[in-house]
């Protein structure tokens, strides 16, 4: 059995994003999300340790961005991000929308 590598607690989300890569733009969905990196479903084409940048809509009216790197490549469906860099506003954005998923599904 494969060992999970991820280090932070993760969540479930359908959040619209957009990334460019050496090879590709292209619009997204994040559908996994942590402090330290997410899952992007998406077409296009991109390499394991290649360098994007990513834009998600945590809401209409905010957006985060970040530099990340391709962790996992999944052929026609997306690919796995580790973030390695973004504003310490964005950083910050992520954390507050990240606790308050995790405050609700406890409350749930």
């Amino acid at each position: 059995m494969e060992k999970d590598r991820r280090s932070a607690p993760r969540v479930r989300v359908k959040l619209p994003a957009r990334w460019e890569g050496v090879l590709s733009r292209e619009s997204a969905t994040v559908t996994d999300l942590s402090r330290s990196g997410c899952f992007v479903l998406t077409g296009g084409k991109v390499e394991v340790k290649e360098l994007v940048w990513l834009e998600i809509h945590l809401t209409d009216q905010q957006t985060i961005n970040f530099w990340a790197e391709v962790v996992d490549e999944a052929s026609e469906i997306g690919f796995a991000l580790r973030f390695n860099s973004s504003s310490q506003e964005d950083e910050e954005a992520l954390a507050r929308y990240l606790e308050g998923i995790f405050h609700s599904q406890k409350k749930a």
